[in-house]
């Protein structure tokens, strides 16, 4: 799986902020709550639209901008 299949970055949506895709979930967000404590099993229960691949696919968005940032 591919990040840039489940995160978009629409203008008018979040103020062009990387969502996952169909949803107005922001990468932050999701990254957060993780780093918040919630685990993924809370953060689907409260977030129903959010899957596992979405989390995964917001914790390799975050990787890859991490890795641009360093070279």
């Amino acid at each position: 799986m591919k990040f840039e299949d489940r995160i978009t970055v629409i203008p008018g949506v979040r103020s062009g902020k990387p969502c996952i895709k169909g949803t107005r979930i922001t990468v932050y967000d999701v990254l957060e709550y993780l780093a918040g404590g919630m685990t993924e099993d809370q953060l689907l229960a409260d977030f129903p639209d959010l899957t596992r691949e979405d989390i995964r696919a917001c914790l390799a968005f975050a990787a890859a901008r991490e890795r641009r940032l360093a070279s």
